[in-house]
C-alpha cells in the first residue's frame, strides 16, 4: 500500500516551547478511495527540531502493515539531515553521534529508524509552506495540539 504522511511540528515563536505537532497520512485503497487519518501529538516543551522528529515518528508508528511511503516536511533537520546524514552516515558507514547533537535527538533518531525498519521511505522537502495544502494542514495540526489540553512533555530540553 501507498501512504503519504505530510508533518509538522510548530515551535510557538518560542525554540524552547511550547509547541505541538501533527501529522496526516493519506492512503488510497484497493478500490480507490482516498482515507486521511490525523494523528496530534500533544502539547510538548522541547526544541522545534525534536517536535519535527516526533511528527514523523507519529505518523509512523501509526502504520501497522508494511508501505511504501513518501513523507513531506518543511523540516529540514528531519529531511535534509535525517535522509542524508543518518541513514547514509549513521546506518551505512556506522558514524557516531556528531559532536553538539543532543543524546535526546539521537534517541529520537533510533526511534524513528526503528519505525521506518518494515517500510520503504522516500523524504521530501517542502521548502517552508509555500502554499502546499497538505504542509499548511499539518501545521494547523500541530497548533491546535499546542492549544489543546493534551499535554505531553519532553523534560530533556538541552
Amino acid at each position: 500500500m501507498k501512504v503519504t504522511i505530510y508533518t509538522d511540528g510548530s515551535a510557538r515563536g518560542n525554540p524552547d516551547g511550547p509547541g505541538g505537532y501533527g501529522t496526516v497520512l493519506s492512503y488510497i485503497d484497493g478500490r480507490g478511495t482516498e482515507h486521511i487519518r490525523e494523528y496530534s501529538g500533544g502539547y510538548v516543551r522541547t526544541t522545534n527540531n525534536r517536535m519535527e522528529l516526533m511528527a514523523a515518528i507519529v505518523g509512523l508508528e501509526a502504520l501497522t502493515k508494511p508501505c511504501e511511503i513518501e513523507l513531506y516536511s518543511d523540516s529540514q533537520y528531519l529531511v535534509k539531515a535525517f535522509s542524508e546524514h543518518w541513514i547514509e552516515g549513521w546506518q551505512k558507514k556506522n558514524w557516531k553521534r556528531p559532536t553538539g547533537e543532543p543524546v535526546k535527538n539521537v534517541d529520537l533518531w533510533k526511534r524513528l529508524l526503528a519505525a521506518m525498519s518494515s517500510h520503504q521511505v522516500s523524504f521530501y522537502w517542502v521548502k517552508g509552506h509555500n502554499g502546499h495544502p497538505q504542509n499548511e494542514r499539518c501545521d494547523k495540526l500541530a497548533t491546535a495540539a499546542a492549544d489543546s489540553d493534551c499535554m505531553q512533555i519532553d523534560d530533556g530540553v538541552e
